[in-house]
């Protein structure tokens, strides 16, 4: 069993900033990539920053310049820091991250939080 757990959402004005957390915890073999995604009302989900195993990172345009992703692998867990925050990036941001557990080493799959709202308005 896998759990990934995301905290740092808040309520923020423009030009603030925010950091979020995501801990998996349980039986994990091993992490893969770790990714932020959102989602605001009416609107799909995007994928916001993703960063792999080696530490290459992948942003989306509207968030570059602006937000960090980044890991700890001893606390298998990934941040994003997000600075000068504009009120279309409120959302909800949920974390994934591809897992392989002790129970299957060779088999990954996809794991969620529940999301953490960012709320940016003034």
């Amino acid at each position: 069993q896998v759990q990934l757990v995301e905290s740092g959402g808040n309520l923020v004005q423009p030009g603030g900033s925010l950091r979020l957390s995501c801990a998996a915890s349980g039986s994990i073999f091993s992490i893969y990539t770790m990714a932020w995604y959102r989602q605001a009302p009416g609107k799909q989900r995007e994928l916001a920053a993703s960063i792999t195993n080696g530490n290459s990172t992948n942003y989306a345009d509207s968030v570059k310049g602006r937000f960090t992703i980044s890991r700890d692998n001893a606390k298998n867990t990934v941040y994003l820091q997000m600075n000068s925050l504009k009120p279309e990036d409120t959302a909800v941001y949920l974390c994934s991250a591809n897992i392989a557990t002790m129970r299957s080493v060779y088999s990954v799959y996809t794991y969620w939080g529940q999301g953490t709202q960012v709320t940016v308005s003034s």
